[in-house]
């Protein structure tokens, strides 16, 4: 060791020399290489590391460009104090003299490869790098003895570790409902702009199990990720934004971490953005026998035409031992990693995450998947299914035919309240069903719950009344997060309300400020609260005051030959218009109620029949209600009638007044 000097007074600092077997434990080589990537990552940013113990701060400083790392230099000084009498000056100069051990501990609040490995820039803070033991009465400046004790912990810690038995709770938040899982994944793509994504499921060839293993893929064409944006994305949690963004959906920090673990065991994530890429791996089978949660990652920056690993962030080694555990411990090589990145070279940017060990039911996978047949109708076409086909719990509901439940391909043709990303479920597109553009007899209420305007569209769908389904599909942000919600008589009436759907988006109804939300973190439902009772309130009144106008018992027999009238060509609750969307432009173009959308090809644009337009037209909008309820329970105006508008739908918030007719003719919607 140097000689050291130390001050009373702080104003001048000695230094300390390391070795560097001693901060990390010597027979510990994993400690050994990160103190080593550790003091790299001060060399490359010429940065000091700052340590605060008591009256003591400690300075590492960064080596030498020309240094191998067998030492390092740590600076110290103490802090004025005020002495009180000679007893206590005696005392307090035996621990100036005393040396303090500085152990780095890399696996404390976050994994190894999370603070060192990923090489990500941050200060060093005490919190992370602790002194951990005031050692009195050692004058000799040798840290040898000293840190044969760096195992040891002090029970002053303010941080917990993340075990990596926490990833399998962190999956348990969508145990209800594995489409959850999945629908947090999609999210992820439509928050980069994504375009176009593709879910499938296929087999692959897992090399440390010596067997074929079925493979979830989830690949799209988004802005992609940096290397920060992936380090705070498998991070365990970040800060809520303070403002509810209204273009992003995701905001709990824990999406991909509960989909990725409640889909499979491990998960691989590849991204690239225009100068960047990078490749994280979250698994399960990793860190099986661990303290501490390890997260590899590699990230690499353009340099040309080529991809360099990005020393700014994690040093060469880091990358290579990074890079030999995801070989080690996935079914992906360099080969398979050059093949899955090549699937970027189309537009450039983009975000691929790979699944496999997926969850089991009994002896067999959690998920079935069928390839469809190429070409063939749509009931032919591919699709992801829950193998237990099991329908999810709903007060009031008596219909065992809920496709949404465990079909994929029905789930995603309703997840987006205005559908723009192309979705392809195994190589299969989604056609995507606005549910509020397609149904029979529109009606557009408009409200105000606890002073905030609120508008729901109502009306009839032919599919749903033959499947014996009804309630309100709740959307957040755009994206579906309760559906089949009864309320009102539906509750306890469903015969009667077979068929009525209702469509609403309460963004900013559940809004709670501060970027505060009423939603649970799952994303699939809300949390009780006053403003969603009262919503489900308004929208029973809303629900029943439509059936009222709209049901009539005369129809009783018409809906016993409603099979007859199918035959026939003909549908009970035909919609009030056709819609259908362009595969360039993505917007949506309104066509008579009589067309007959099949007949389109698969992929339609807006030059073809029936438009012949183009993709400069302004998309036409389901156009807001005029009247606004107020927000009180009772005093409805009873004398005004519904009004019937030239775009078809009907508004208002209030009964017909007796007398007034019921029958179909008096509700006819007109036609283009």
């Amino acid at each position: 060791m140097d000689e050291s000097r130390c001050f009373m007074d702080g104003s001048a600092m000695g230094d300390v020399s390391l070795n560097s077997d001693a901060p990390p434990n010597k027979e510990n080589s994993q400690q050994l290489n990160e103190w080593r990537l550790f003091l790299g990552y001060l060399q490359k940013s010429k940065k000091v590391a700052i340590g605060k113990f008591g009256i003591y701060e400690f300075y590492i400083r960064p080596p030498p460009d020309d240094a191998n790392f067998s030492h390092a230099i740590v600076a110290y000084r103490v802090k004025k104090i005020h002495i009180a009498n000679d007893t206590e000056k005696g005392d307090r100069s035996d621990k100036m003299n005393s040396i303090v051990t500085l152990k780095v501990e890399p696996s404390s609040t976050e994994s190894a490869n999370t603070c060192f490995n990923s090489g990500l820039s941050y200060h060093v803070r005490e919190r992370d790098h602790k002194l951990r033991e005031a050692v009195s009465g050692h004058n000799a400046h040798d840290l040898r003895d000293i840190t044969s004790r760096t195992s040891e912990r002090s029970n002053d810690e303010n941080y917990v570790r993340a075990h990596p038995s926490y990833l399998k709770t962190l999956g348990q938040v969508h145990s209800a409902w594995i489409f959850g899982a999945v629908a947090e994944l999609v999210d992820n793509s439509r928050d980069a702009k994504a375009t176009t994504m593709e879910i499938c499921i296929d087999m692959i060839y897992l090399h440390n199990a010596g067997k074929d293993t079925p493979m979830l893929s989830v690949i799209d064409d988004g802005r992609g990720m940096t290397h920060l944006e992936i380090f705070r994305m498998i991070s365990l949690g970040h800060e809520h934004p303070d403002t509810d963004d209204p273009d992003h959906i995701g905001r709990f920090g824990i999406g991909f971490k509960t989909g990725a673990m409640r889909l499979g065991k491990d998960a691989l994530v590849l991204t690239q953005t225009a100068n960047s890429r990078s490749i994280a791996f979250l698994s399960q089978s990793f860190n099986e026998g661990k303290d501490n949660v390890e997260i590899p990652v590699v990230s690499y920056c353009r340099k040309g035409q080529f991809m360099e690993v990005d020393t700014s962030v994690l040093s060469e080694t880091a990358a290579k031992y990074n890079m030999k555990v995801i070989k080690e411990f996935s079914p992906f090589n360099k080969y398979l990693i050059g093949e899955k990145v090549g699937l970027f070279r189309e537009r450039g940017t983009g975000t691929q995450i790979y699944i496999w060990n997926l969850d089991e039911w009994g002896s067999n996978f959690c998920l079935q998947w069928d390839n469809g047949i190429n070409g063939g109708s749509s009931f032919h076409q591919g699709d992801i299914l829950i193998r237990s086909r099991r329908c999810r719990s709903r007060t009031g509901q008596m219909s065992r035919t809920v496709p949404l439940d465990f079909s994929l391909r029905s789930y995603l043709e309703v997840i987006f309240l205005d559908p723009r990303m192309k979705i392809y479920i195994q190589g299969s597109l989604v056609r995507s069903r606005p549910l509020a553009r397609t149904l029979n007899k529109t009606v557009v209420e408009s409200g105000n719950i606890l002073g905030k305007p609120v508008q729901l569209t109502l009306g009839r769908c032919q599919l749903e009344r033959e499947q014996a389904n009804c309630g309100i599909f709740l959307y957040w942000h755009g994206r579906l997060i309760e559906a089949y919600k009864r309320v009102g008589g539906m509750i306890h009436n469903g015969d009667k309300s077979h068929g009525i759907i209702g469509v609403i988006d309460v963004t900013e109804l559940m809004n709670h400020g501060d970027g505060r939300v009423w939603m649970h973190n799952s994303k699939q439902e809300f949390l009780d609260s006053e403003v969603y009772a009262q919503l489900l309130d308004w929208l029973g009144e809303k629900a029943d005051e439509y059936l009222d106008r709209n049901f009539d018992k005369l129809q009783v027999a018409a809906i016993i030959n409603s099979f007859d009238l199918q035959r026939k060509g003909n549908s009970l609750y035909k919609p009030d218009h056709e819609w259908v969307q362009c595969d360039k432009c993505r917007k949506w173009r309104m066509l008579s109620s009589g067309f007959d959308c099949k007949t389109l090809p698969q992929e339609w644009f807006c030059y073809m029949k029936p438009l012949n337009g183009n993709c400069e037209m302004p998309e036409q909008k389901v156009e807001r209600g005029v009247i606004t309820v107020s927000a009180k329970r009772s005093g409805y105006d009873t004398k005004q009638s519904p009004t019937k508008q030239n775009d078809g739908l009907f508004r208002g918030s209030s009964r017909p007044s007796e007398g007034s007719s019921d029958d179909d003719s008096s509700w006819t919607v007109e036609k283009d």
